[in-house]
């Protein structure tokens, strides 16, 4: 179907297609760096593994060091539509030098700014609190052990810093977000203590104060993990508090919560009590697998809250899968354009239609609604944009995905 075709179709229902692709344009997805190599990082001197992140697979093609992967990274962005982001771990550093954690300086990421630069596109930085000798016990802002605990806090106060300065250079906030492994692999019986450890943590590492201009703080609950099945100490309801008392913004992964649960239900609620929201966009399979998003019920409904809501502008979408069982480049293309598709059906619905549906509690006109419009042309139109951006579709995709792909099989 033509592009012209399809827009006729959804003028029928009052749609405006060409406001939706003007507004998809405008809305950039913080792809994250560790996708690339496996959440390895480029430490010089490191620790141990810690914190529950694994990496499954030996597909042929991992960046071994930070060249490698922005010229991952640049291909990426030249199969996605639109300009994005970058969200950059802290052990992804790049230097000869080598700082341990609580050393970090903006010198050791002045490279990724450069680039960044060059490529027209924001940074966004996570501390890294795990793949350490000093998270070995899965405990780190939340250790009985005060060293350790200073430690992590001189590391996360210097990661603030550094991407307080990476917003100023590039122009952009730079969100700076928080997350830890800290949890025990049996029932603990002092679950008050540790959370009241953290708590004070985060206040000491937090309380240097930063130019939101600059630097956005954003804290990140979890369910459990590997090693800390019975308790994580900073829980969803733990952030939440947080995150609402200290003013920073919560991080919602969907991939850190009961399977059953429905993330994009939350955000309307956590809305109301904060100002701005980070999205880390997942896919769990039985735990936090974070594989590569589809395009499913899971990302549409994600979608379709933000745009219902009007959350757009008060929310970070970002990204947070890897998987080293297919083509690193091409698990980043597919999932942000998956993304990116949700993002525009969403905006392609009749919400006057069916919010008034919803208020005069005409269900049966809401559902039949939703459910015509299943069959509506989407694709003509996200082929549209595509055009526009010069990025290709289909099989012209494919063909472009595998000719990179067979550039770098040859990395060791």
């Amino acid at each position: 179907m033509s592009y012209e075709t399809a827009k006729a179709a959804f003028a029928d229902w009052g749609v405006d297609t060409e406001a939706a692709l003007d507004r998809l344009k405008t809305i950039p997805i913080s792809m994250h760096c560790w996708q690339g190599d496996d959440v390895v990082g480029f430490e010089q001197k490191s620790g141990a593994s810690g914190g529950g992140i694994q990496a499954t697979g030996n597909h042929p093609g991992r960046a071994r060091n930070p060249d490698e992967l922005r010229a991952d990274l640049e291909f990426a962005y030249s199969m996605i539509p639109g300009k994005h982001r970058l969200n950059l771990h802290a052990m992804y550093l790049d230097t000869d030098a080598t700082p341990d954690r609580d050393a970090i300086e903006f010198q050791h990421f002045a490279p990724w700014v450069d680039w960044a630069k060059d490529q027209g596109i924001g940074l966004d930085f996570n501390p890294t609190f795990f793949a350490h000798a000093k998270a070995d016990d899965n405990l780190t802002l939340s250790h009985p052990d005060q060293g350790i605990r200073e430690f992590w806090i001189e590391h996360g106060r210097r990661s603030r810093d550094i991407a307080a300065r990476m917003g100023a250079a590039l122009g952009s906030p730079c969100v700076n977000n928080i997350w830890v492994p800290d949890g025990y692999k049996d029932t603990p019986v002092a679950r008050m203590a540790a959370r009241a450890r953290l708590e004070a943590s985060l206040d000491a590492m937090l309380a240097p104060p930063q130019d939101k201009a600059q630097m956005l703080d954003a804290v990140e609950s979890k369910l459990f993990g590997i090693g800390v099945e019975a308790c994580t100490v900073g829980s969803h309801e733990f952030y939440m508090g947080y995150a609402i008392r200290k003013g920073t913004l919560l991080c919602l992964d969907m991939g850190h919560f009961h399977p059953t649960e429905n993330i994009a239900d939350k955000l309307s609620s956590v809305a109301l009590s904060l100002d701005e929201i980070l999205l880390h966009v997942s896919r769990p399979m039985r735990w936090d697998s974070d594989h590569v998003i589809l395009l499913n019920d899971d990302i549409l409904q994600m979608a379709q809250e933000l745009v219902s809501a009007d959350l757009l502008g008060r929310t970070h979408i970002g990204l947070d899968f890897f998987d080293a069982t297919i083509s690193r480049t091409a698990a980043w293309v597919i999932g942000t354009r998956n993304m990116q598709k949700a993002l525009l059906r969403a905006l392609l619905l009749p919400w006057t239609a069916l919010e008034s549906a919803e208020s005069a509690l005409d269900y049966t006109t809401r559902l039949t609604v939703t459910e015509e419009f299943k069959d509506m042309p989407f694709g003509a139109i996200w082929d549209e944009f595509s055009a526009r951006e010069d990025v290709p579709n289909g099989q012209a995709l494919i063909k472009e995905l595998d000719s990179y792909q067979s550039s770098v099989s040859a990395r060791d």
